[in-house]
């Protein structure tokens, strides 16, 4: 488990390396924290657990970036058809937290790790973002219209979590 004191309100727990992060305000004791949370994170250390050993045995694409581009841009005209919404930007970058962000205004980002996916994960995450064009958080409102298409998102949602995992502890840049 790590510690951070910040300039914050409110504490955070975070599990997005693997590890515990204690993200707390200045003066916040950890104890306090660890004990009322308790359950939620044995339970997200039992799922990183698992998800780590899943991770040995998912096999990475081999994918230029501009096969992924093309990909992404072929994604995203069916879909801004399908959803009724369209985007002024797109980008790739090599993201170190997320597979992919979309801003208010409409501007999506992809992570270009996103190459190693299989495609059908590729296609649920331009779809999840462009539905963030409609929703801007992750609602009711928000999940019903990822339903339309994907009723086992969270099953994708694990396994974009497993490949996350053998993408960022196998992979040597």
């Amino acid at each position: 488990m790590k510690l951070k004191n910040r300039n914050i309100k409110y504490p955070r727990l975070e599990f997005k390396t693997g590890e515990l992060l204690l993200i707390l305000p200045h003066g916040k004791e950890p104890a306090e924290l660890t004990e009322k949370y308790s359950g939620w994170i044995k339970d997200k250390e039992l799922f990183i657990k698992s998800a780590l050993l899943e991770s040995k045995k998912k096999k990475l694409h081999n994918r230029e970036l501009n096969e992924l581009k093309k990909l992404v841009f072929d994604l995203i005209e069916i879909y801004s058809d399908e959803l009724g919404v369209s985007s002024e930007r797109v980008a790739f970058r090599n993201i170190t937290s997320k597979w992919a962000s979309c801003s208010k205004y409409g501007n999506l980002v992809f992570n270009t790790d996103m190459k190693y996916l299989p495609s059908r994960l590729i296609s649920y995450i331009v779809f999840h973002e462009m539905v963030h064009m409609i929703s801007r958080k992750h609602n009711a409102k928000f999940w019903e219209v990822i339903n339309t298409k994907y009723e086992n998102h969270k099953e994708l949602e694990r396994e974009l979590f497993v490949y996350w995992f053998r993408i960022k502890s196998d992979y040597k840049k």
